[in-house]
């Protein structure tokens, strides 16, 4: 299992979904994508992304900048 990095800071909504569904798309199910990202709208943006998508929040560390690892669904 590999984890990838992807920077969304500076991004506002709806680009650091959009770059999360882009990178996500590239990994295998399980692989973790840890990112990273300051617009305020993140946490509530990630939350229904999953929802969504069925992948999962496996950790999401606030402050000023934002640290969420997302894990890959099957």
């Amino acid at each position: 299992m590999q984890n990838h990095e992807l920077d969304c800071c500076g991004l506002h909504c709806p680009m650091p979904i959009v770059r999360i569904s882009q990178a996500m798309n590239g990994l295998v199910a399980g692989e973790v994508l840890k990112v990273q990202a300051d617009d305020p709208a993140f946490r509530a943006d990630v939350e229904a992304w999953v929802k969504m998508t069925g992948n999962e929040i496996l950790s999401m560390e606030e402050g000023p900048v934002t640290t969420a690892n997302l894990k890959r669904s099957a």
